[in-house]
């Protein structure tokens, strides 16, 4: 059973009544971020029951030393930790002398939280009776601002029910934070400087060992009924890594009391001075005042909307999860530094160390680039430019030479930082995706530009890499790759997966073409290139050799590419013959049997299909789909969504909408009953895509945008835009009909269902 307690809504997510058991799972779900950090939904005040506290600084991270019984050659020596970060948001809070937590609150009746996506804000109301019989109503606002990106904001207001009150806030920031997934409950930072001046407080710290440099910041204001009061604190706490003031309030019954406390971060990343810088944007959020800054908030999150937001009529879970998954995309980045980069769980929990995946270049950066400016894609291209020399590191220390290149599964900095060898060293095929991910790049924004600017380098070092990796096998009189896990990862050490040495062969030619291709149009940028990276005419004749000759399993049998040569020696039980007492089976199941069983956890044969759809026919599609579908048990966030969009090509409408609605509410169902750890970021990119390539069959071929509509039968119709090389076309689908419209005065030619259809800017076309 999943769960089902977040109430349908087209623009918010909605929990009403206060349940302790979901409360870890709400602190993932109400998460809150700007793209420089973000945090889950703890409550300001105190909280004695079960929580998962956490706050996140984007670039912030903790090399944790690896731990092994043995060391092997080219064992990365730290995984990357996402750091928990100082807590800024904490108020401690007093009533006639008892302190507030809901967890020991005799009554607590009428609580609701909303996600406010469409406006960027996250609240919280309630009434409780405390112990000591006071009764209370509470209403508390927060949001990260998006233009002040080093800034939150917390309105925090108490109403005393029954009683006249004395009301102590107790506003803090505390350095003296652990990780949830800390080893040993270590600390991770070592205060420096504790500040204070008036009602504005600085804890500044630095992390062990990567010394990033970190001040946090307060600033407090108490409004009696919504005018600012010129209280200042009674008493003031302070230790080395902790700063706590006391406001004292009178509150007549049934009058407000409020405390709007401004706090965040400032970080050596981007300051020299972090106090001075944290004083200044403190001035900065003063000038504003809240409630410009709340009307900023909304604006902001308007303009983003205006260009991302994807409408379905009809279906408001369907709804609801497509913009929930649209929301935290942008949390998570915008785009503006290309120093960062997109963490499978964002800014919502520690998981994957919050580092950089393959997922970036397979699933996220369609939707950037099609939601925003194609500048935020190039940036992500950007980040593994830079990170380059540090991939050719990776490959020396596996015994790679000439300048190849294995990025790394999981960095922060370039350096691989992934502690499981059967990932780490076998799981190859993430090269592939960023090779496709700059192929990609042009193909949708026409922009060559990177290619000879920085592209061509880095497809270069992955081809070396592909070419060394493959060897030949004079049993098969081919190239084969060996002792490798696909995208399945529930296959380790094993040969010839099919999408590993596909991707290999494809990159091996798309690098050689593009080396032919910056010879004849940048002939300055090839001879800079080929003087720096030593690439010979006989280097170029040995990696056709690789890729004219590559080996693919296939199986006559059953007509299908096969996974890997050893598939069929499987045990090939289906998925709907499996006990459903067994499902999950990551959760059922130990390691050895998961191996040796036939099961998929997401996309790998279909993953090439996903790719290099026009390499193949409509039949194969059908029948590697048909066969690996079956086999699919979908307990990787990244499964559904791959699933969804070949379904609706091979118009499996029925099949295709499960797809989406797993994706889309994935978090919000908690299908993999994991949500506490945080939601799945990198994947809903994947959700994403399941409407616009899925239903919408939205290509780009031959410099062309290609549409073959679709729609759910649950569905009245859905629309979405799309930023096609700096041209906004706006796409509706109903039953009866598809209507295109552009915005801007040039007209655009698009492919409908194969035919031409030409959009003039001044009025739409429709396509029955």
């Amino acid at each position: 059973m999943n769960q089902d307690y977040i109430k349908p809504d087209n623009w918010s997510i909605i929990e009403e009544g206060f349940n302790r058991v979901s409360v870890k799972s709400s602190e993932s779900l109400f998460s809150i971020g700007n793209g420089a950090m973000g945090q889950r939904a703890n409550f300001e005040e105190s909280y004695s029951g079960e929580t998962f506290q956490g706050s996140y600084i984007a670039g912030i991270y903790y090399p944790d030393k690896t731990k092994v019984g043995w060391w092997k050659n080219g064992y990365p020596e730290y995984f990357a930790k996402v750091l928990n970060a100082p807590n800024w948001i904490g108020i401690d809070i007093e009533i006639n002398g008892e302190k507030l937590d809901l967890n020991t609150c005799l009554s607590v009746t009428n609580f609701r939280r909303e996600l406010n996506m469409k406006e960027g804000w996250y609240s919280r109301s309630f009434e409780a009776t405390l112990k000591n019989g006071t009764e209370i109503s509470v209403f508390v606002r927060r949001f990260l601002s998006l233009n002040l990106d080093e800034v939150g904001l917390i309105n925090y207001e108490i109403i005393p029910l029954n009683k006249d009150s004395k009301i102590v806030y107790k506003p803090y920031i505390d350095a003296g934070v652990t990780n949830e997934d800390a080893n040993w409950e270590e600390k991770f930072w070592e205060p420096l400087d504790v500040k204070k001046t008036g009602n504005e407080a600085f804890v500044t710290a630095q992390t062990f060992k990567t010394h990033f440099k970190v001040t946090t910041f307060m600033h407090s204001t108490i409004l009696a009924n919504g005018e600012k009061t010129a209280i200042s604190p009674s008493n003031i706490d302070a230790k080395n890594d902790k700063i706590q003031f006391s406001y004292d309030v009178i509150v007549a019954q049934g009058q407000k009391s409020s405390i709007q406390k401004i706090g965040g971060y400032t970080v050596s990343l981007n300051h020299e001075n972090t106090i001075l810088a944290a004083e200044k944007v403190i001035q900065s959020a003063l000038a504003l005042g809240y409630d410009k800054m709340l009307q900023d908030q909304i604006d902001a999150w308007a303009k983003i909307w205006e260009m991302s937001d994807i409408t379905i009529d009809g279906d408001v879970k369907a709804q609801q999860g497509i913009r929930f998954n649209i929301f935290q995309l942008n949390q998570t980045y915008l785009g503006k530094d290309s120093r960062l980069n997109i963490g499978p769980k964002g800014f919502t929990g520690e998981k994957y160390g919050g580092s950089t995946y393959w997922d970036t270049e397979a699933y996220c950066i369609p939707f950037y680039m099609a939601t925003k400016d194609q500048e935020v894609a190039r940036n992500l291209l950007t980040y593994r430019y830079n990170q380059l020399d540090k991939a050719i590191e990776n490959a020396a220390k596996l015994g790679f030479s000439n300048g190849a290149a294995l990025y790394p599964m999981v960095t922060m900095n370039g350096e691989e930082c992934h502690n499981e060898w059967e990932i780490t060293f076998e799981e190859i095929h993430r090269n592939g995706a960023i090779a496709f991910a700059i192929y990609n790049f042009y193909r949708y924004t026409g922009d060559y530009s990177y290619i000879p600017e920085k592209g061509l380098e880095v497809l270069i070092a992955i081809a070396r890499f592909w070419h060394q990796r493959a060897n030949f096998s004079t049993n098969l009189n081919q190239y084969v790759i060996l002792g490798v896990t696909g995208p399945n990862e529930y296959e380790n050490n094993v040969n010839n997966n099919f999408y590993t040495n596909y991707i290999a062969k494809w990159c091996l030619e798309y690098t050689a073409e593009q080396i032919q291709k910056v010879s004849l149009e940048y002939p300055l940028d090839h001879k800079r290139i080929t003087e720096k990276v030593k690439i010979s005419d006989a280097e170029l004749k040995s990696w056709k050799k690789v890729s004219d000759n590559m080996y693919f399993p296939f199986s006559e049998e059953h007509n299908v590419y096969l996974q890997q040569d050893g598939f069929l020696d499987k045990d090939l039980v289906r998925v709907a013959d499996l006990d459903k007492s067994q499902r999950p089976i990551n959760q059922k199941w130990s390691w050895d049997r998961i191996l040796r069983s036939p099961y998929i956890k997401q996309a790998d044969v279909l993953q090439c299909f996903y790719f290099f759809e026009d390499h193949f026919s409509k039949d194969e599609l059908k029948n590697n789909f048909e066969f690996y579908e079956s086999f699919t048990v979908h307990e990787s966030s990244l499964s559904p969504c791959v699933h969804s969009i070949q379904a609706a090509l091979l118009d499996k409408m029925d099949m295709a909408y499960t797809f989406y609605l797993r994706t889309s509410r994935l978090d919000l169902d908690d299908y993999n009953k994991e949500v506490e750890e945080g939601c799945h970021i990198t994947s809903m990119a994947g959700t994403w895509m399941s409407i616009v390539e899925g239903f919408g069959g939205m290509r780009i071929k031959n410099d062309k945008l290609h549409f073959s509509p679709k729609i759910p039968k649950e569905w009245q119709g859905y629309s979405f835009k799309i930023n096609f090389r700096n041209q906004i076309l706006k796409v509706a689908i109903n039953h009866k009909e598809t209507t295109f419209s552009i915005d801007g005065n040039k007209e655009l030619e698009i492919m409908v269902n194969g035919q031409s259809v030409l959009v003039k800017a001044e009025n739409s076309a429709t396509v029955q």
